[in-house]
């Protein structure tokens, strides 16, 4: 316990610059207060002494401004940058690396008993407001963007953003940018707003400007391919045609 103490105040040197002394970070820094808070609650819910670990999360919440339930289960070198409004349902599970950005509310969508809360892998980061909600998983390395909202899984190393939130696709947004240069299109013009109508359009034209491209590109190379063997064969056939067409040389008749 007191490894994970130790390791939770020397990760804010790390995430956040704005740090200075060991003291600074743990006289002032409510992020390490709730963790610090949390570890003991959570101790006391694991050993049963259920009421006593409710009664010390709620003095952290009344301290710190962030809610953590003693039920949850947060890993090691967790951060909780500024931390108010932080809400830590009771099955959440809470990865080895993680950043929580204030605002934060890892809730359920169910009375049901059981599982109801998120589960965050290693190293995701949540940004400031954002609302992951029910029983999901958010993949390893994945980000989440402010004020998001995500019912649904998110897969490694993705960034989800927006209400609902939805898969940032960057590979097709690098495919955009690209063709919108190509075809002299200005790039600042090419958004992520996928609720405006005019932005969806100018991706649809950008899309299907790709698909051609891509598509001329291989009957280019099917044509070229196609140029050569015609070579080839037309270079074959004029051999095959000088051979037959020159004169066998006469014999002379041996004289006697």
């Amino acid at each position: 316990m007191f490894d994970h103490v130790k390791e939770d105040i020397a990760i804010v040197f790390e995430r956040d610059p704005a740090a200075r002394t060991h003291w600074e970070v743990l006289t002032t820094y409510p992020g390490v207060h709730a963790l610090l808070m949390h570890r003991l609650s959570h101790w006391l819910w694991k050993k049963h002494f259920y009421w006593l670990a409710r009664f010390n999360s709620h003095m952290g919440r009344w301290l710190t401004g962030i809610e953590i339930h003693p039920g949850a289960t947060i890993g090691r070198r967790v951060f909780i940058d500024h931390g108010m409004g932080v809400v830590i349902g009771e099955t959440a599970v809470i990865g080895n690396d993680c950043t929580l950005y204030h605002g934060v509310t890892l809730g359920g969508t169910s009375w049901n008993k059981g599982k109801r809360h998120p589960t965050l892998e290693n190293g995701v980061v949540i940004g400031a407001g954002a609302k992951v909600l029910g029983p999901i998983t958010i993949g390893t390395g994945a980000k989440i963007g402010s004020n998001a909202v995500v019912v649904k899984d998110v897969p490694a190393n993705a960034t989800a953003v927006g209400i609902p939130a939805r898969i940032l696709e960057e590979e097709k947004t690098k495919k955009r940018s690209d063709t919108a240069k190509k075809i002299g299109f200005a790039a600042y013009a090419v958004g992520n707003d996928e609720n405006d109508p005019m932005i969806k359009a100018i991706h649809s034209l950008l899309d299907h400007a790709e698909k051609q491209d891509r598509a001329l590109s291989d009957l280019q190379s099917q044509l070229s391919r196609l140029n050569m063997d015609t070579e080839t064969d037309t270079e074959v056939a004029e051999a095959f045609a000088l051979k037959s067409l020159t004169p066998k040389p006469s014999k002379t008749p041996k004289e006697k």
